[in-house]
């Protein structure tokens, strides 16, 4: 009981320090990101996909990502602490989801050749982390991969 207490305070320290960190102005991020290019290009034909994890809390925490459904062969990889994974789609309309201690959902409409971002934001859970997905501005989301690893992709498209 005294260990799953420390585990929660510990998690509850690091999440309010990082709700107290103060982001960068919107003015820095597109200087940070002028001369960015990302890993892998759009293409003219598909959508693509960055779901972005920038929070090292909870960082031994999987967060799984599916396209369209939640079985197992809709996976397309994982993120951990500060990690970002990529995977094209057909255009239209598409529902992101991802699984932590919960299952968060985002509903994206994608363009051929258009690139849409997510940001997993890490949650306080009972047992482990939790997540809710964000849909990003361009410079913020590319901002965000800048400074992130690359996580586990096990497809890049479905």
């Amino acid at each position: 009981m005294i260990r799953m207490f420390c585990k929660t305070a510990v998690i509850f320290s690091v999440a309010l320090l990082y709700g107290c960190a103060s982001s960068p102005s919107m003015e820095a991020m597109q200087a940070d990101v002028a001369q960015y290019t990302l890993p892998k290009p759009a293409v003219a034909d598909k959508g693509l996909v960055y779901v972005v994890r920038p929070s090292n809390a909870g960082m031994m925490v999987r967060f799984n990502v599916f396209l369209d459904d939640k079985e197992a062969d809709s996976e397309m990889g994982y993120n951990r602490g500060n990690q970002y994974i990529y995977f094209y789609v057909t255009p239209g309309q598409h529902v992101i989801s991802s699984k932590a201690e919960n299952w968060a959902d985002a509903n994206v409409t994608v363009k051929a050749g258009e690139v849409i971002y997510l940001k997993q934001e890490v949650e306080i859970g009972v047992v482990m982390a939790r997540n809710s997905l964000k849909v990003l501005s361009e410079v913020e989301g590319q901002y965000l991969v800048k400074d992130a690893a690359l996580g586990t992709v096990a497809k890049e498209s479905k």
